[in-house]
């Protein structure tokens, strides 16, 4: 059972497997997979947000449960979300798509259309803004996977077998629309009224068991967790600059507190337990070809954000998904299915500068609050004469969006002038335009040797990218004071924030270890073979990394 979860969601866990245990017994010893070996019946593709190539070399040792299992396979520990906008919209669309942001047109979780009449000009990465009476803001938009530009792996199973079966489930609306595309049968995240998906969408009768189970779980008060004693050397109090502390948290709540329910392993739980119910309602993974089924966590982002990397809240959290992801996995193995699994990340993630400032990096810092792009382009504006608002952003970093409103001449001068402002600012490591992104191929070398600027021309889409990009220097950290909820952040281009871990694992395949970068695009070209998928590569910006260890090959 999994433990910290509610009766409720444990109910529906129980549920999922109901039924399901004679097969087991009776399977045939284990075959080694070899390149002859059959499709398996069932692909089970799970995002772990903020998930960490540091954080996995981190809690290794102490992986006994799901996670322990899947480091047993083939294992990429230095993988790469390799674009420069290490957000989780652009990270999520690489992937099960095979191509970088600036080929998926996901460069952001927001970015700007300084042409539309939305007055803030901000769009979501996973809405649709045509809908009359919305916002991009939280909960007022439309979701929706119009913004995505290519297929995803399930997109390309249903187009060769209509009845493939693909189920998207996350904690974040953008993680299950990113990684299910635009053909899935059903698509699910959570929400405070249990589980949403797209405006008009009835979910299916298990989708509403599911969802009421949790909105009972989201209602209950939490009992704050017991510490294990191999977090006991994390659980140290950081405090912060508006008051309260970090780091020593147990994940106690009350009931009714959602935003708490989705910063706990709680959140990881009910997806998880809602992804076994789905799959056991549908019988994914029992017909005669081979289906898809989806896993967004979503936990460990809002973890990472609200309490940082290092604290007793993060130890508890991989302690507690190791130990979901190992429940969840009996209950596939209850079955009998053939099934693999594939396991990355959207992006890393750095601890809070205070942590990090404690722990033997002395220059970790906050950004500045000369960097605020709204300042900046109220001081243009007035300096030149020039109409405001006069710059368009989502933060300190990032795409910068020049309005519309502009001459050529004017555009130019603004461009100039705020550009040698940013590029002189002391935390700032390169601006680079979108002229200068455009004419640059993307890298096709290895993504630990790419330079500042292959990593931005990777998020580069020149359709939606900024007029500019800024990128700050490494270990500056974008939020310029701490608070209760929001301590730590990721979306930078450096490797802290890029390397992820890429682990795959399949009853009988022989577990080996290449520590060489690897890239999330090559998951799509990876997958799609196990399942008999014959690729275009020409619209891929991956490769097929070989699963089997030895003189066979798996990229058949």
């Amino acid at each position: 059972m999994l433990k910290h979860l509610t009766t409720a969601i444990a109910a529906l866990l129980c549920f999922a497997s109901a039924g399901a245990g004679l097969a087991q017994e009776k399977a045939d010893p284990v075959q080694k997979v070899t390149a002859a070996t059959p499709p398996p019946k069932l692909i089970v593709m799970i995002a772990v947000d903020q998930f960490s190539a540091d954080l996995f070399a981190e809690y290794r040792p102490r992986f006994t449960g799901g996670l322990a299992r899947l480091a047993s396979g083939a294992v990429f520990p230095a993988g790469y979300q390799s674009h420069g906008a290490t957000e989780t919209c652009p990270g999520h669309s690489t992937i099960l798509t095979g191509n970088h942001p600036a080929n998926t047109g996901i460069i952001a979780n927001n970015y700007f259309d300084p042409s539309t009449a939305r007055e803030d000009k901000r769009l979501y990465c996973a809405e649709d803004e045509s809908v009359a009476g919305t916002t991009s803001g939280s909960g007022k938009y439309a979701p929706s996977v119009k913004h995505l530009l290519v297929p995803t792996l399930g997109d390309l199973m249903k187009a060769r077998d209509p009845k493939t079966q693909v189920v998207s489930v996350a904690g974040k609306d953008r993680a299950a629309i990113m990684m299910g595309g635009h053909q899935a049968d059903e698509v699910m995240w959570l929400a405070p009224t249990g589980l949403a998906s797209y405006r008009g969408t009835t979910l299916s009768p298990t989708a509403q068991q599911a969802s009421s189970a949790i909105v009972a779980a989201i209602a209950q008060a939490r009992p704050a967790l017991t510490l294990p004693a191999d977090c006991t050397a994390h659980d140290i109090a950081i405090p912060l600059e508006k008051g309260g502390t970090v780091g020593t948290g147990r994940f106690a709540r009350e009931g009714g507190d959602f935003r708490r329910f989705m910063a706990s392993p709680e959140a990881d739980g009910a997806v998880l337990a809602t992804a076994a119910a789905l799959r056991q309602a549908r019988k994914m993974g029992e017909g005669t070809g081979t289906d898809l089924l989806i896993v967004g966590l979503s936990a460990t982002d809002y973890v990472g954000h609200s309490t940082g990397t290092e604290g007793s809240e993060m130890c508890l959290q991989m302690t507690a998904i190791d130990r979901e992801l190992g429940d969840f996995f009996a209950r596939l193995d209850a079955t009998g299915i053939d099934y693999a699994v594939a396991l990355t990340a959207d992006h890393g993630g750095h601890d809070m500068p205070e942590r990090n400032r404690q722990n033997a990096w002395p220059d970790a810092e906050r950004v500045e609050k000369t960097l605020d792009p709204d300042m900046i382009g109220k001081e243009v504006g007035q300096k030149l004469g020039l109409p405001q608002p006069l710059l368009f952003s989502d933060g300190p970093f990032g795409d910068m969006y020049l309005s519309r409103t502009l001459t050529p001449a004017q555009r130019k001068a603004a461009l100039a002038e705020i550009t040698a402002r940013f590029r002189a600012h002391r935390q700032v490591e390169m601006v680079a335009t979108a002229e200068e992104l455009a004419m640059r191929p993307i890298s096709k070398q290895a993504p630990d040797t790419w330079s500042t600027l292959d990593k931005l021309r990777a998020s580069f889409n020149p359709q939606r990218s900024g007029d500019f990009v800024v990128a700050l220097k490494p270990r500056v950290t974008p939020i310029p004071e701490s608070g209760m909820g929001y301590v730590a952040t990721h979306g930078s281009v450096w490797d802290y924030d890029r390397r992820v871990p890429m682990l795959f694992w399949r009853k009988g395949l022989s577990g080996f270890e290449q520590p060489n970068a690897v890239m999330t695009v090559d998951i799509l070209p990876t997958l799609a073979p196990l399942a008999g998928l014959t690729l275009d590569m020409n619209k891929i910006d991956g490769r097929c990394l070989d699963l089997l260890s030895g003189p066979e090959s798996s990229c058949r």
